[in-house]
């Protein structure tokens, strides 16, 4: 009998190793398996219709009760893995690459790179650690990959948990502390009162040791 199995997540890098890691612990003859890259209401549609088991989420201190009230509404519930402290992601050649801390001020003249959420989408909804900055010059993508190139090419940067970059981009981006009280909560929503498959379980179990060991090593 085919396995089934599907997370759907924004766009980070640690839970495609996780998903990998996962698939090849379970191995199998035959399965059919899915990971999807979505926004924010993307990945709560997918799990509240049930198309995903999983839907792994950043919420901050800041956007913690407009995303509740959309998982409310979705009937889904929200569990939290980690904490952690906002960084900003920015080239290893870039100026500010080599500050012991950043404001979002320092980075007044660089282009801002982020997610594209859609038109109508609540600034909360943002994938990264600091909703609709003010800033001057921004550049949307839906694309993680395109994120990082942007980044490169422009000298640009992002705000992220420095989990979400730097595990596949080598040398080419790093990440310097934010100064912000903001707090990062990285999780996962299921559907309410949902049962979760083995797969579920052994996703999750990796996924926690995984992100508790990024956070130790930032």
């Amino acid at each position: 009998m085919s396995k089934t199995f599907s997370v759907s997540g924004q766009h980070y890098l640690f839970d495609v190793q996780t998903f990998a890691h996962t698939v090849l612990a379970a191995g199998g003859d035959e399965y059919s398996y899915a990971l999807r890259d979505r926004t924010t209401q993307g990945v709560i549609d997918d799990v509240a219709q049930g198309v995903s088991e999983l839907g792994i989420l950043l919420k901050t201190s800041a956007s913690d009760d407009a995303l509740d009230e959309a998982f409310k509404t979705a009937g889904v519930q929200y569990t939290e893995l980690v904490q952690s402290a906002p960084r900003v992601a920015l080239p290893s050649s870039h100026p500010m690459s080599n500050a012991k801390s950043l404001t979002l001020d320092d980075l007044a003249d660089w282009p801002y790179i982020y997610f594209d959420q859609g038109k109508d989408a609540p600034a909360e909804f943002a994938e990264e650690a600091v909703c609709d900055p003010a800033c001057a010059k921004k550049i949307a993508t839906t694309d993680r990959a395109s994120l990082s190139e942007l980044c490169v090419a422009l000298n640009g940067y992002t705000v992220t948990s420095g989990i979400l970059v730097g595990i596949a981009d080598g040398p080419a981006l790093t990440t310097v502390p934010l100064e912000t009280d903001v707090t990062i909560h990285l999780g996962y929503i299921t559907k309410d009162d949902a049962e979760l498959s083995a797969m579920g379980e052994s996703f999750l179990g990796r996924l926690k040791k995984n992100l508790e060991r990024y956070v130790a090593s930032l």
